[in-house]
């Protein structure tokens, strides 16, 4: 769970559009939840926050400020099995087809339904696809089970990079999203997205909220699938790959919305498995992005 000294001093890229909150050349800090409360980390020590609620977080107009202020006592390091997902009141949104792999992947699954130009056609408009993903209590962080819609019968991981938003719509963190996606239920008809996206335990997000200036553009995500001991799938891509930008897919979740406790929102993803891939209880789910560390999660 140590993050890396190196990964802490570098210069980073910044979105020089964008609606940012930690552009202040702090050193990165991740937030981790446990059962006793708020801990940071910063390079290689760890501490506990004077703040007990992740919402006051959110809530600050300038996070990374105010969380350098709230480190108290050295702790020891973290033992990642007792971290819980990063989330206390805020809902997480998604935004969909970003990548063009992910519109060729929507396309072929809808294809018999005949519904494949809608997501052609969103990944070229203007307003890209945002949708609900989950309340809290149907996240789960890393370490934790996963489940699997018992009326579907093709079921994929979908890495994605989260962004964390405060009340005022700014940027200001990241974490790593698995946004657990039913292909066959929203293949069939664009209007059960709903049903294929939204159920208990359909989310990850951890292992922290890693606060920090923007993420480079060639920043990497990896996704590895493991059964019975063995490798099943693997992938990757990277930011670069994107059609859009982060900066932009908060602006368009922020429009007419108000979150009283700020947001998450998973970013898409350009990872998808081959069409005769689909998840089974017992396997396990390995998502990682450099400098945000690793999710791991198991299908119950």
């Amino acid at each position: 769970m140590q993050l890396s000294p190196r990964w802490a001093k570098r210069e980073v890229a910044r979105h020089a559009a964008a609606p940012h909150a930690a552009r202040m050349s702090l050193p990165p800090i991740a937030v981790y939840r446990a059962a006793e409360g708020l801990i940071a980390q910063r390079g290689e020590d760890c501490f506990r926050l004077a703040e007990p609620r992740l919402d006051t977080l959110f809530q600050q107009e300038n996070p990374a400020r105010w969380l350098h202020g709230q480190l108290t006592t050295a702790l020891p390091m973290l033992r990642p099995e007792k971290l819980l997902a990063p989330i206390e009141s805020q809902e997480v949104w998604a935004a969909g087809v970003t990548y063009l792999r992910s519109r060729d992947a929507r396309m072929e699954e809808s294809k018999e339904a005949g519904g494949g130009t809608f997501y052609d056609r969103v990944y070229a408009a203007a307003r890209p696809e945002i949708f609900f993903k989950a309340t809290p209590h149907r996240v789960v962080g890393s370490g934790a089970s996963m489940r699997l819609r018992g009326d579907s019968q093709w079921n994929v991981p979908e890495p994605e990079l989260t962004l964390a938003i405060n009340t005022r719509g700014a940027i200001f963190g990241y974490t790593i999203g698995n946004d657990l996606s039913s292909r066959d239920i929203e293949g069939e008809n664009p209007l059960y997205l709903p049903q294929a996206k939204v159920w208990s335990q359909c989310c990850a997000l951890g292992p922290g909220l890693v606060v920090r200036d923007p993420l480079p553009r060639d920043t990497e995500i990896h996704v590895h699938v493991w059964r019975a001991g063995a490798p099943v799938f693997s992938g990757q891509t990277s930011l670069a790959h994107m059609k859009r930008t982060l900066p932009e897919l908060a602006e368009w979740l922020m429009r007419d919305n108000h979150f009283p406790a700020g947001c998450y929102l998973l970013t898409g993803t350009g990872t998808v498995p081959p069409n005769d891939f689909t998840l089974a209880s017992g396997d396990e789910m390995r998502i990682s992005i450099a400098g945000l560390g690793m999710l791991t999660n198991t299908i119950a």
